[in-house]
């Protein structure tokens, strides 16, 4: 069986290296299924040999950034991992409980895991990516699961009433039925994660509430989780009274894709707007997802990279104005 030898190892960088009862050695042997042992400033590295390159790799990285850093903390382990193996350890990010039948949702990709830690730290969150990037399923289920630990008492979700390139006309039934076209996948989320029997019910009992955004006006919405969905669709007048709506104990999330814009041509998008106004703001967190993170069926990433590459091309590809880079939060 093949080795491999990591030398130089201070005595003071053990301890933040292998982590606390060894739980990074510990991750390193499972996800690799090598041997990994410390003797005398040493370490000792022994299995297959791809496996093996690719844990001294990761070790080697882990050291120096102990070195320069005095510490690791979870993310830095998680990158440095997916750099050496192009693999997201899914096992190592905290997962979402979604339900009482204990459903669990984890993120698949690094974009997503930074996503969900960016909601749970900031009370408001900007998140812009591609369809299928998860921005609007994994926002409901943080939603579900701050319901489930009594963090809020309801769920609020809400969705402009815009029509993507065609004219739906007159649609027939009361106000919920003329609207469902447009919530039917913030209803579709909610679902799959609680089951179709709970959501109906807390639907029932206004625990969750899905509505236009041209019904949030006048309203403000204590202990709630809220999230505007297709959010580049609103206006900016629309996107500044969303906002307001927060009240105590509210978190917001706001999920858009700035490629798919269905505003009148000449109408300023609200989302691009807020980005630019409130990028310096403390306490809001601005999200990017990429095609890296489309988990949907394989072929939509290659759609999305076929219509990014034409619209750069073309000079046509939409841009945030002032907006960061991936996953900034203040």
């Amino acid at each position: 069986m093949p080795d491999v030898t990591i030398d130089h190892i201070q005595p003071n960088l053990i301890l933040p290296l292998f982590g606390a009862r060894d739980q990074h050695l510990r991750r390193l042997r499972d996800f690799f299924q090598v041997e990994i042992v410390h003797r005398n400033g040493s370490i000792l590295i022994s299995g297959t040999e791809e496996k093996i390159q690719q844990a001294a790799e990761v070790l080697q990285r882990l050291k120096k950034f102990v070195e320069k850093h005095g510490g690791l903390t979870p993310e830095a382990f998680d990158q440095t991992m997916t750099q050496v193996t192009g693999v997201w350890p899914k096992e190592t990010a905290k997962p979402v409980e979604t339900s009482v039948v204990g459903v669990s949702v984890r993120p698949r990709t690094p974009g997503q895991a930074d996503y969900i830690r960016l909601i749970r730290q900031h009370d408001l969150t900007f998140a812009v990516g591609p369809a299928g990037s998860g921005k609007t399923y994994l926002a409901v289920a943080l939603a579900i699961e701050a319901l489930r630990a009594r963090e809020v008492r309801k769920i609020v979700l809400v969705r402009p009433a815009v029509e993507a390139g065609e004219s739906l006309g007159f649609l027939p039934g009361d106000l919920l039925q003329k609207i469902q076209p447009y919530l039917r996948p913030l209803m579709d989320a909610i679902n799959e994660l609680m089951g179709f029997e709970t959501g109906q019910r807390l639907l029932q009992t206004e625990v969750i509430e899905v509505l236009p955004l041209a019904y949030m006006r006048g309203r403000t919405l204590n202990e709630s989780f809220i999230i505007l969905d297709e959010a580049q669709n609103t206006t900016v007048a629309q996107m500044k009274m969303f906002l307001t709506r927060m009240g105590h104990g509210s978190k917001i999330v706001v999920a858009g894709d700035t490629t798919q814009v269905d505003l009148p041509r000449g109408t300023n998008s609200g989302l691009f707007d807020a980005m630019h106004r409130l990028k310096n703001v403390p306490g809001i967190a601005f999200s990017r997802l990429s095609e890296n993170d489309i988990v949907r069926h394989p072929l939509v990433q290659r759609i999305v990279n076929a219509y990014e590459t034409i619209a750069e091309r073309d000079g046509t590809k939409p841009r945030s104005p002032g907006a960061k880079g991936p996953h900034e939060g203040t």
